[in-house]
């Protein structure tokens, strides 16, 4: 079982990692954009936002999404943006203030699995691409589920399974062998695999007190003109990778992504390289 302090120290690692990713992750939102742009709208579409809602965005990041979801509430409407990093959320404001935003959208540093909304009487809440990183989801979700008013809804997008991408899987078994780590074990909780086993998360949702839920596969590939170009994407963004191969040498880690780069060309295409990605769509009501 994992106990406040532990969950704290964990909490306290995670925004630290993601604070350092920040300006990174920013910079790549434009990949991040393009390749999700199809999943995103899904996700939004899913959450039936009427202009003047209030919604909640879980894991918000540098607010890409964010934006999108303050467009659709309109000038009446209002968006809370969460994320634990409080780098990567002044990040947010400023993107906002540039889009012309910035009374729409409102930041606020919180743990997804410890919001402290309860009450609030969010429309509808979002979470894409965050709830995987969460090591109690199920904590999570009980606190986005009473955080919204009776028949909200909350859609989340999240990683499938290894076997929907062999993208993801291939180079953490890469960085465990470089790192000495047995591969084949199952995804740690909240690593960026770890929601992906069959029924899992419609589990979670049902567990939490969810009602309506479901869950469907959503085709996300990235398409970048060469496995370098993936690579640098992936060491630029947070990834979890970076802080597996951290305490490699400099050298070993630079050996480690080259062996990727090598292996991930086997996705490279006449028009570039396609790396296959599947993501779960999640949608689901509070009663």
């Amino acid at each position: 079982m994992m106990t406040t302090a532990t969950a704290t120290s964990t909490a306290d690692a995670a925004a630290a990692s993601w604070d350092a990713a920040a300006e990174g992750w920013n910079r790549s939102a434009p990949l991040v954009r393009a390749w999700l742009h199809d999943a995103t709208n899904a996700m939004l579409d899913a959450a039936c936002i009427d202009a003047g809602a209030r919604v909640l965005d879980i894991a918000a990041g540098a607010g890409d999404q964010t934006l999108d979801i303050a467009r659709r509430v309109g000038p009446q409407g209002r968006v809370l943006a969460t994320d634990i990093s409080p780098r990567i959320l002044a990040l947010a404001r400023h993107n906002a203030d540039a889009a012309g935003l910035r009374h729409r959208v409102e930041t606020r540093v919180a743990d997804a699995e410890r919001l402290g909304l309860d009450g609030a009487g969010f429309d509808a809440a979002l979470c894409r691409l965050g709830l995987m990183f969460c090591p109690r989801p199920g904590d999570a979700l009980a606190s986005v589920r009473a955080a919204l008013k009776p028949g909200g809804r909350f859609v989340a997008l999240v990683f499938g399974g290894p076997q929907g991408n062999p993208c993801v899987a291939l180079m953490m078994a890469t960085a465990l062998r470089h790192r000495g780590l047995p591969a084949g074990a199952p995804p740690a909780p909240g690593s960026l695999l770890s929601l992906g086993a069959p029924g899992l998360l419609q589990q979670l949702l049902d567990a939490a007190g969810f009602v309506d839920a479901g869950v469907q596969a959503v085709a996300a590939p990235f398409h970048l003109p060469g496995a370098g170009a993936y690579i640098d994407f992936v060491r630029t963004s947070g990834s979890p990778l970076m802080q597996l191969l951290a305490p490699l040498s400099t050298d070993a880690q630079a050996a480690a992504w080259d062996d990727m780069r090598q292996q991930l060309a086997r996705f490279d295409a006449p028009d570039g390289w396609h790396g296959p990605n599947e993501l779960l769509l999640a949608t689901a009501r509070a009663p």
